[in-house]
């Protein structure tokens, strides 16, 4: 009683209902190994755009609804990789490099208009996110790439909607240093959980540096802090601009695992998700940890994988789209009412 107490109730009913489902895969007709796969691929995939949300809300940042500003940097640098013919590991570095790049810069803006706001951070940031999208959205017409693969065909101008990453770095990081085939058809994406095990390890051993003290003591007690000597704006705009960083490495992660990238409005589709995994994994809105992103990223992710697949077999009527958004936004709005309540 005295773990389920530390653990929260909510999470344990849901533990148990995830593992229901496994129970019962076989039972109608799903491959237990292969659904397995399927949801911790998934959680390789999101991992790190959950990861993203510690640095603003350790700082006093709140949940860090304004996502998209760092998946767009991720995005710019898919396309710029791309635009270079750049394949393979060095394809997807080089992406990785030049997302971060445009992270901090736009993290740096990003910062500074949150400090100029302090209190409504998580309403001012849900508003940049769609603006700077729809600015975007533009702007992927009248930047001038050339790469045929990116391009739309017509015109041979503006980008596609989605581009095919398979001639390019598709599975790069999911299957390095090597493949591990589960079965023959089946494969262990090792290459994403080693990934997110750094950047966690990274995000932990920052936490422990003299910055990183700052930026938790700003999130807890800002008024001590700046009594302390510690200057407040500056530690918020670095975990803006590491949150960012953070964000736009997810974000190529999750497209060399999907095999795409996705433009225009996709961004969109990430900042609630993650906000609600990092939620139902026990963070509240000023306090968050890796054990948190771990827990709430596989209970989101495997509720949602494995929910729409049970229940089609069980039935036999693919209702699968409609039970994704029933589940999803449903534990969106779900893990939005606890802020940190068990």
């Amino acid at each position: 009683m005295e773990f389920v107490k530390r653990f929260g109730w909510p999470r344990v009913i849901i533990a148990v209902f995830l593992i229901v489902l496994f129970i019962l895969a076989p039972f109608v007709g799903l491959d237990l190994t292969r659904s397995f796969v399927d949801v911790i691929t998934r959680f390789g995939m999101n991992s790190i755009l959950v990861l993203s949300m510690i640095p603003m809300i350790q700082s006093g940042c709140g949940l860090n609804f304004g996502l998209p500003i760092g998946l767009i940097a991720g995005m710019l640098g898919a396309v710029i990789s791309m635009e270079f013919q750049l394949t393979g590991l060095l394809g997807v570095l080089t992406a990785m490099l030049i997302g971060i790049f445009f992270a901090l810069i736009f993290g740096f803006l990003y910062g500074n208009l949150l400090n100029k706001v302090k209190g409504d951070e998580m309403i001012i940031a849900t508003y940049v996110g769609y603006s700077f999208v729809a600015f975007m959205n533009m702007m992927w017409i009248i930047l001038p790439f050339k790469n045929p693969a990116s391009v739309q065909g017509f015109k041979g101008e503006g980008l596609r909607t989605t581009i095919d990453l398979n001639a390019y770095w598709d599975k790069a990081i999911s299957y390095f240093p090597f493949k591990i085939a589960v079965k023959s058809d089946i494969i262990l994406p090792l290459g994403m959980f080693i990934l997110f095990a750094l950047i966690a390890f990274f995000v932990w051993i920052f936490f422990k540096t003299k910055i990183g003290t700052a930026m938790t003591a700003v999130g807890s007690n800002s008024d001590y802090a700046r009594a302390s000597g510690i200057n407040v704006d500056k530690m918020r705009l670095y975990s803006v601009m590491l949150s960012s960083a953070i964000a736009a490495i997810g974000m190529i992660v999750y497209e060399q695992s999907f095999g795409f990238v996705q433009m225009f409005n996709a961004p969109l589709a990430f900042a609630f998700p993650s906000v609600a995994a990092i939620l139902l994994g026990g963070a509240s809105v000023n306090k968050a940890n890796i054990v948190n992103v771990f827990i709430g990223a596989f209970l989101f992710q495997g509720i949602l994988t494995m929910t729409p697949s049970v229940i089609n077999s069980a039935i036999n009527i693919d209702i699968s789209e409609v039970l994704r958004i029933i589940i999803s936004n449903g534990m969106i709005v779900y893990a939005l009412t606890r802020k940190g309540r068990d």
